[in-house]
């Protein structure tokens, strides 16, 4: 069985990582893994999760299993941060899930066994692994319009034309805030519009939303998750807390269900309890304690929320210092929207081509469709790629 094994491709990502390392030269940057580092290119461990986690040890008694949706203490702290109270508890079933990732594998196994016909739409471009997966599992999908290439913003026009397209049933992904890879969002009148297309065509949303925190802060990036959710009938959210509250190697997620009656939030929790039995059965928990000590604890979670703001401030001053450097070497104001693009990404609008130039000749890493990881960059380093954008001619 195992001879008939073919190599997989190898991850783009993980040969950029390889790639830098083995390069010698002092002043490389690498932009591509999407990871946040802070100036000295540390992922540190935030002040609240090395309490919460100091508390974990000292106070737990038991590694024994938890349910096969977790400890529902944190699927109620996870609901109560990313919704608020704009969606009624009761129409809400929630699963935690192995980060992230799991989350958005559950949403889409929960679309291919209960609605096979329906086509998954997402975003030109998405996150890369939202389509792989949805390929392995043999789901429908295509795509919508969503970046300019000449604007870098979104091409809110060619969205909405492409989304009327979709037939009623059809479920629509949606980048809750700080949109992976492009940086470009919509403003609140645009998710507003989304909305009114939802329920004209009778579609289903499935929220994506990982960088709570890192875009305008906790409140407004939750903004078009909460309108979307308190509005139409049903929905899919997926969530992450590997951004905002560092814990990555924890894997620490959570999937929602939102459904429109009341009565039929228990058999949406069961099905979502089921797809975890199926999988990998009851869900990893540390994380997931370590999250839910934060959020319930009064003084833990005003001190999160508080190195999470200083967080995205530093990234929104990358952001600023280089859109003024490229403005400076460049006597132009065409890099303006890296300033004004949210999140840990902005992609340059650039080719492939490019990219490559820019790692041959500068020894700036960033992914080929030209998405760069401001989280990578600090002051020091800022000047050295605005000059090396501004020497390749991009």
């Amino acid at each position: 069985m195992l001879i008939k094994l073919k190599q997989q491709p190898a991850d783009k990502i993980l040969a950029l990582m390889a790639m830098y390392r083995d390069d010698p030269r002092p002043t490389k940057i690498d932009l591509g893994v999407g990871v946040y580092k802070n100036a000295e290119g540390v992922t540190p461990v935030m002040r609240a999760v090395k309490e919460a986690e100091r508390r974990l040890v000292e106070e737990q008694t038991s590694k024994a299993y938890v349910g096969l949706a977790g400890d529902p203490a944190y699927g109620d702290a996870m609901v109560n941060l990313i919704l608020g109270t704009s969606v009624a508890r009761d129409r809400i079933a929630a699963a935690a899930t192995p980060g992230g990732t799991g989350a958005v594998r559950q949403a889409f196994e929960l679309i291919h066994n209960t609605s096979p016909d329906a086509t998954v739409w997402v975003s030109n471009p998405t996150w890369p692994n939202h389509v792989s997966i949805l390929n392995y599992l043999g789901v429908p999908n295509t795509t919508y319009r969503y970046f300019d290439a000449e604007t870098r913003g979104v091409d809110f026009e060619g969205m909405l034309e492409d989304l009327a397209g979709a037939k009623s049933g059809d479920v629509i992904l949606l980048h809750g805030c700080c949109h992976n890879p492009t940086g470009a969002n919509l403003n609140l009148t645009q998710w507003q519009a989304v909305v009114d297309l939802l329920l004209e065509r009778g579609l289903i949303p499935m929220i994506d939303i990982a960088y709570q925190g890192f875009g305008d802060g906790l409140e407004e990036d939750a903004a078009a998750t909460r309108l979307i959710a308190s509005s139409v009938p049903e929905c899919l959210i997926a969530a992450s807390c590997s951004k905002n509250f560092g814990v990555y190697r924890e894997r620490t997620g959570l999937l929602m269900g939102i459904t429109e009656d009341a009565g039929n939030t228990g058999v949406v929790q069961g099905n979502l309890n089921h797809l975890n039995r199926q999988n990998f059965s009851f869900p990893p928990d540390h994380g997931a304690r370590v999250v839910t000590t934060i959020l319930t604890d009064e003084t833990l979670r005003a001190d999160w929320a508080t190195e999470l703001e200083a967080t995205r401030l530093g990234m929104l001053g990358l952001r600023e210092q280089l859109a003024s450097e490229l403005q400076r070497l460049s006597g132009s104001d065409r890099f303006g929207f890296i300033a004004q693009h949210r999140g840990m990404f902005s992609q340059l609008g650039t080719t492939p081509d490019m990219v490559e130039r820019l790692r041959a000749e500068h020894g700036i890493y960033m992914v080929s469709d030209s998405r760069l990881n401001i989280a990578g960059l600090n002051k020091v380093t800022v000047p050295i790629l605005a000059k090396a954008i501004v020497d390749t001619g991009i």
